[in-house]
């Protein structure tokens, strides 16, 4: 039951300010905090924290990042074999966040950028998901989207950041995951938000599903629609609280939970993760979860 993660591993580096700058404005804000991310790395953590056998295939430099990015991976005990080494630095995210909770990122790609097909296993035993985001280069994300479809392997793929989505990539996806302005990139037809995901179903997929925030999410599935209200908390950080709800998706189905099941316990997991600063360093275990699944 491993969860396999074909994405991105960076070191991210975080201000908090009193609001995110406007275009040629400078913000004071308080001391830099370096910790691990990329979406990758972030999902193949939470993923691990909810209970999967997961394995990561990326990149990362020999620069004094590398430790910094890795750091999260061993804790979490994210199987590394099939990490690289190339001759590039470690990706860097800047990331701003705003006495609100709000952020905004700016990513360095480095390693990530220079990870190519051959990079990836050359056999799949043992995987049942595979999960992909889009900061890696897009040929290596249909590489192993469409090995894994060939495979029979539930592909998940996370629409972020917003890229061009290929026909050829979505025809081997089973489940989409996107936000709001991820959905609206895909150019899906509709008057109100479940039709447009249901478009974007009806070109293949199993499932589709829209996070929305402190809305919740909304999924849309051949058989209906699931719609899970946001689990309330008092946010500080809502930097990991994406990558949080794929992780723990994967991982849930990987450990056989039904979809319902899996849905709500990712939804929890990322509004756990918003009520601490950082991506990797704020994603709850599965104890946590599970005790807001089954409060007392």
């Amino acid at each position: 039951m491993t969860v396999l993660v074909v994405g991105s591993v960076n070191a991210d580096l975080t201000v908090r300010t009193p609001r995110i700058p406007a275009p040629g404005e400078t913000v004071l804000g308080g001391d830099a905090v370096t910790s691990p991310g990329g979406k990758g790395a972030n999902q193949a953590v939470a993923a691990a924290r909810a209970g999967a056998d997961v394995a990561l295939t990326g990149a990362v430099g020999q620069d004094a990042f590398r430790d910094v990015a890795l750091r999260g991976l061993h804790a979490a005990g994210v199987n590394l074999d099939v990490l690289h080494t190339l001759d590039a630095p470690t990706g860097l995210a800047l990331i701003t966040v705003s006495a609100q909770g709000e952020n905004a990122i700016t990513v360095a790609s480095g390693a990530n950028a220079h990870l190519t097909p051959t990079h990836l296993p050359a056999r799949l035993d043992g995987v049942t998901h595979l999960l992909l985001q889009q900061e890696l280069p897009p040929e290596v994300t249909l590489h192993a989207a469409r090995a894994a479809h060939a495979a029979g392997i539930p592909v998940l793929l996370n629409a972020a950041p917003t890229r061009d989505l290929p026909a050829d990539l979505l025809r081997c996806v089973t489940h989409l995951i996107v936000n709001e302005h991820e959905l609206a990139a895909l150019r899906a037809e509709g008057t109100n938000l479940e039709r447009q995901a249901h478009s974007v179903l009806e070109r293949g997929l199993q499932a589709v599903t829209v996070t929305l925030g402190a809305q919740g999410s909304v999924t849309v599935t051949p058989g209906g629609t699931h719609r899970l209200p946001a689990h309330p908390v008092q946010p500080v950080d809502t930097t990991g609280a994406g990558d949080t709800f794929c992780g723990v998706l994967a991982a849930r189905l990987a450990q056989g939970d039904p979809l319902s099941g899996a849905l709500r316990a990712a939804g929890i997991a990322a509004a756990l993760a918003c009520t601490r600063p950082g991506a990797q360093d704020a994603m709850p275990d599965w104890a946590e979860v599970q005790a807001s699944l089954t409060p007392a």
